[in-house]
């Protein structure tokens, strides 16, 4: 049995859609050779989705919260019944291990397995009134339509990101699938339709971005569209659907700082470092991109990075550290930001090369040198490419670390609780770590970012509950004379 079709086609209405005509080639990031043919949505195919999650959504809403997370708790049984095949699909679309491909795996059933809880609780809230004889409160309605678009650097996870918080609140959903990930979401359209999932309650659209990604966006049956991707995309989908008034929920880049002080342990800042900027192959929104530390410790860790990034083994099996960035689009921009960089006056200490003619492998880089102004300094590069910087002390390490367009994430190594609480209070970011990396997120806990990193929502956590909910005041009276 194949784990997936050769031909990805769409999910509507409970079932697969007939092939088309109109399709794209997907590759294998760890050999360049293709893997399937993907269907190319339009405007008519978004249509037709959007129309049966409309159809879907006066049942699925008024189905109660509890039964809605029974159903998600069958889904994340069979995400764990067919953990293997899931985490094969996730490693082939994107040239990562099953090492990792089977703990993304299993983060994404952990994060469904939280919100299929949520359905025993959606809290509004009770409380008094200033008039006799009345009591308020507030519930949590279902908005509608959810629009989800989500990014490749980490497909299955990203997909239960979105697709459970917006079903458990009682919201059908259209799902655009990553263009270089478009098995995985296919298969857990799949899964959930043999756990029980209602037809047309999820449909899941393959195509690409500016064809599907922007019809969906544009639709205007369409209530709340969350969207994990660049900044510029995101910009262009709050203008869209800004215009019809309807929500968005935007978690866009980072170019993240890791401070690294001259009390810190440096074995564990240069382990973090490490796991930071270059796992995933540095495809994380919350990727250490700038490692910023203290003159006085600056050569010592500098040495520790550069020793632990040649003992770094690229590749896609499990005994490799981290594999090949997603497309070759990507891997080419990469390599072009080094090159700009290195043409600016900054010096690569290691890496800034393609490492196989086939997969696309970029081996771990660190630059230094750089302005902190520069294109590198400044723009998310989505790949295994940090930069180091050297500052006096902990003030211009914290400017530093706030001169950004981003603030998505930050992170500070230090023994001081002092020089830690101060970071956390004044630091420009939507997570703050301290004594570990920048990347991390916990099924219980929000994440998002400010400036240039967002627009300020938050996912998962129950936080996320107010970007797929609306709320209704309620007032009660009574009158004590009818008693």
């Amino acid at each position: 049995m194949h784990d997936f079709p050769y031909e990805i086609t769409n999910w509507i209405g409970g079932s697969p859609t007939p092939e088309s005509a109109s399709h794209f080639t997907k590759h294998n990031p760890a050999t360049g050779g293709p893997t399937c043919r993907v269907i190319r949505s339009g405007e008519a195919d978004v249509n037709a989705a959007v129309e049966s999650a409309r159809q879907a959504f006066a049942a699925w809403s008024a189905t109660t919260p509890v039964r809605r997370g029974e159903i998600l708790h069958a889904i994340c049984m069979g995400l764990r019944e067919q953990r293997e095949r899931v985490a094969r699909v996730v490693a082939l679309e994107t040239g990562k291990n099953m090492k990792s491909a089977l703990g993304e795996t299993d983060a994404a059933i952990a994060l469904g397995l939280f919100f299929a809880g949520e359905g025993q609780r959606l809290y509004g809230r009770t409380t008094t009134s200033g008039t006799p004889c009345k009591s308020a409160m507030t519930i949590r309605r279902p908005i509608g339509i959810a629009g989800l678009i989500i990014a490749a650097n980490t497909p299955i996870a990203n997909v239960a990101w979105k697709v459970f918080p917006a079903l458990i609140c009682g919201n059908t959903a259209v799902l655009k699938a990553a263009e270089d990930t478009p098995a995985t979401a296919w298969v857990f359209a799949e899964i959930a339709q043999a756990a029980g999932l209602p037809a047309g309650v999820l449909n899941v659209i393959q195509g690409i971005g500016p064809e599907a990604g922007r019809a969906l966006v544009a639709h205007p049956a369409v209530d709340v569209v969350s969207f994990t991707g660049s900044t510029r995309a995101g910009r262009e989908i709050a203008e869209s659907a800004g215009r019809r008034l309807a929500r968005v929920s935007l978690e866009l880049g980072g170019k993240n700082p890791l401070i690294v002080c001259d009390d810190a342990d440096l074995d564990n800042a240069a382990h973090w470092i490490i796991q930071s900027a270059f796992s995933n192959a540095g495809q994380r929104c919350a990727a250490a991109s700038r490692v910023i530390c203290f003159e006085s410790v600056y050569e010592t860790l500098k040495a520790k990075l550069l020793a632990r990034a040649a003992a770094l083994k690229v590749g896609p099996t499990d005994a490799d550290d981290y594999g090949p960035v997603v497309n070759e689009r990507q891997l080419t921009n990469i390599l072009a930001a080094i090159d700009r960089a290195r043409a600016d006056g900054a010096t690569v200490l290691c890496g800034g090369t393609r490492l196989d003619d086939a997969g696309y492998y970029i081996a771990p880089t660190f630059i230094e040198g750089a302005n902190p102004h520069a294109e590198i300094s400044t723009c998310e590069l989505f790949g295994p490419v940090a930069c180091l910087y050297r500052v006096p002390d902990f003030a211009a390490a914290l400017a530093m670390a706030n001169d950004s367009p981003y603030g998505l994430t930050a992170c500070i190594h230090t023994r001081s609780v002092h020089r830690a609480q101060e970071f956390i209070e004044r630091v420009q970011a939507g997570v703050v770590v301290v004594n570990a990396g920048t990347f991390g997120s916990e099924p219980h806990m929000p994440f998002g970012g400010m400036k240039q990193s967002g627009n300020g929502s938050r996912e998962p956590g129950t936080e996320a509950l107010d970007v797929y909910s609306t709320l209704k005041d309620v007032y009660v009276t009574h009158d004590p004379a009818q008693l």
